[in-house]
């Protein structure tokens, strides 16, 4: 096997997104530097799974599977990381689709031995054609983007961001999983933090890791229009809020918030600023940019309190998973 081998994962739970789910799969193959294999993860839906099984069933490198684990995004990673042959396992969104060199950017940084981890830059591509002008670029996350605020270059970081990263397989020997509770799960309220936690566990494991941002490793994330509404902006912040709250219960406040006090100090700051001068300036949008940075902020902060009082009360309920042997998890042909 060579050292440089990837596995892609792609969790998959609907199949509203079956055209994206293709266009994913396709942005895989089209790859400048193939991947080894791309690995379907499929979450609980017994329809999606044979589906997916026909389309793929002439297509020996795409690998169709069932979420061995409790439902949601955490336990089908983990799902994907223990059928994982290759050395490098990388993580796409299902609603993404990757640049074509994607996976060669992936691949330079690992030229360090010390690095364990590679994240990519995330662009969005907006439903209604472009952004709403009201929508602020430092909170892109919640789109599930990489936002303004962020280092450019290649850059050492504390975490990646899930939907475009990749892992040394050994990373997940080391730290374990992908902590399930913590996260994505179906329907259910947009949690996430689950990367976050998992990178700061594997700093911890492994003290002498180093994690990294190429910028150049880009992938294009779909946002449908009902995320262009500020009904979902303040949900997806107020459930950020619960979801830190979680992670500083798991990683400790120093670790799980040294980020975000960063963000929330300097970037957020500024970008109330701008919207003030493009308001003053008579530029379209920069009030409802300004207010959207500080609703962002009090929703956010709303959801964190509420989230640290039900952890004081009620304890975590996540837990960390240790990775099973890669090939042990059972494909569907």
């Amino acid at each position: 096997m060579s050292p440089r081998d990837f596995s892609v994962v792609v969790c998959v739970y609907t199949e509203e997104r079956w055209e994206d789910i293709l266009e994913a799969v396709a942005s895989v193959r089209a790859q400048s530097l193939p991947a080894r294999e791309t690995l379907l993860v499929v979450d609980h839906n017994p329809a999606l799974l044979r589906r997916l099984a026909g389309e793929y069933a002439q297509r020996p490198e795409v690998r169709v599977l069932a979420n061995a684990g409790p439902r949601g995004l955490s336990a089908g990673r983990n799902t994907g990381i223990a059928a994982a042959r290759g050395a490098i396992v990388a993580f796409l969104d299902d609603d993404a689709v990757a640049e074509p060199d994607w996976l060669r950017h992936f691949d330079k940084g690992y030229d360090d031995p010390e690095v364990m981890a590679v994240g990519g830059r995330t662009l969005p591509s907006w439903a209604s054609g472009r952004r709403p002008l009201w929508f602020p670029e430092e909170f892109d996350w919640v789109v599930g983007c990489t936002y303004l605020g962020l280092p450019r270059g290649t850059v050492r970081v504390r975490n990646v961001l899930g939907g475009n990263a990749s892992f040394r397989r050994t990373a997940f020997d080391a730290a374990g999983g992908f902590a399930t509770g913590i996260g994505r799960d179906g329907d259910k309220r947009p949690l996430g933090g689950e990367e976050t936690e998992l990178c700061i566990r594997l700093s911890r494991a492994l003290p002498h890791a180093v994690l990294l941002i190429d910028d150049r490793a880009v992938i294009r994330h779909k946002v449908p229009r009902v995320r262009e509404r500020f009904g979902y902006f303040r949900t997806r912040t107020y459930a950020e809020g619960l979801s830190k709250a979680l992670v500083a219960r798991s990683v400790g406040a120093d670790k799980g918030l040294e980020s975000e006090r960063r963000y929330t100090t300097r970037v957020l700051p500024a970008g109330v600023l701008r919207g003030a001068r493009d308001f003053l300036l008579g530029r379209p949008g920069g009030a409802g940019r300004a207010g959207a940075v500080l609703a962002g902020v009090l929703t956010a902060a709303a959801g964190y309190a509420v989230g640290s009082v039900r952890v004081r009360r009620d304890g975590a309920s996540f837990d960390v998973p240790a990775i099973e042997q890669a090939g042990a998890v059972e494909e569907v042909r």
